[in-house]
């Protein structure tokens, strides 16, 4: 199925503009419809300092959050017109523990969900972790873009990490639109003789790839004395990749998603923009 109706979380970070250029690069591509979801945290105090604030100094606290709210939609339409791409935004607050349900909700509605990599020094309104919550729960394909940008391409040279598993085959039929366009793609397995791979490891997912058209190249390494994270990262480096696919992999603690270590450690030390599914 074409991506024709796409969602990209906009917030107040340094990274916003890099997401932006990325969203707005995938919408005119594909022909895209793109909406822009920014949701401001409702302004918060401890129970037991609730009845000692002024009414006054709570009422300009949610004047604050208004205000946000308002100069955020004006500044995404604003740089919406300016690329030319079909679009609506999306500007709403709730109290910031339900942040995560809110975008994984409007998510629900769209073919792409595209977030960014939450910043390692920022001091914003967004939860790490509630990035990661979306991904596992949305229910739909999610493009994690790097804090540092997608770089001058995205999405002409493709890795796809292949391991055999649900995640991996929703995550490479996800891509799909995407791997249609690429100009190369490689199907990378990674020590094989640990998964069960056959007596040629990624040939099966090749040929399904195949017959859509996409002409593909199965590789398969060894980790040696590096983590299945560290091998795939220092991979794409050798490839020049501009996209990774792979499967988000993670499992439910007391009712909150938590990825799994390789997940996790892609997710943190990305270098590329990386299309999840779970």
């Amino acid at each position: 199925m074409p991506y024709k109706n796409l969602l990209v979380h906009i917030d107040d970070s340094k990274s916003n503009a890099k997401r932006l250029e990325a969203a707005f690069s995938l919408a005119l591509t594909h022909d895209a419809h793109l909406t822009g979801l920014y949701v401001a945290p409702d302004p918060e105090l401890p129970s037991n300092l609730r009845a000692e604030v002024p009414p006054e100094l709570l009422r300009t606290m949610w004047e604050h959050v208004e205000e946000r709210v308002a100069n955020a939609k004006e500044r995404f339409l604003k740089e919406m017109e300016k690329a030319g791409v079909r679009s609506e935004v999306r500007a709403l607050h709730c109290p910031a523990s339900r942040m995560p349900e809110v975008v994984t909700l409007h998510g629900r509605y769209t073919d792409l969900v595209i977030l960014g990599q939450p910043e390692p020094d920022s001091n914003g309104d967004v939860d790490p972790d509630a990035v990661e919550d979306v991904v596992l729960s949305v229910g739909r394909p999610a493009l994690v873009i790097p804090y540092i940008g997608a770089g001058e391409t995205l999405g002409e040279r493709i890795v796809v990490a292949w391991d055999g598993g649900r995640e991996a085959a929703r995550a490479v039929n996800d891509a799909i639109p995407l791997l249609e366009r690429a100009k190369h793609v490689v199907v990378l397995v990674i020590d094989p003789h640990k998964g069960g791979h056959g007596e040629e490891p990624g040939a099966d997912i090749a040929l399904h790839l195949a017959r859509h058209g996409i002409e593909v190249e199965a590789e398969h390494i060894g980790a040696g004395d590096l983590s299945v994270a560290d091998a795939l990262l220092s991979r794409l480096t050798d490839r020049e990749a501009d996209l990774l696919v792979m499967g988000a992999y993670g499992h439910s603690r007391l009712r909150e998603w938590v990825l799994g270590g390789t997940t996790r450690q892609i997710f943190k030390q990305m270098t590329v923009p990386v299309l999840m599914s779970h």
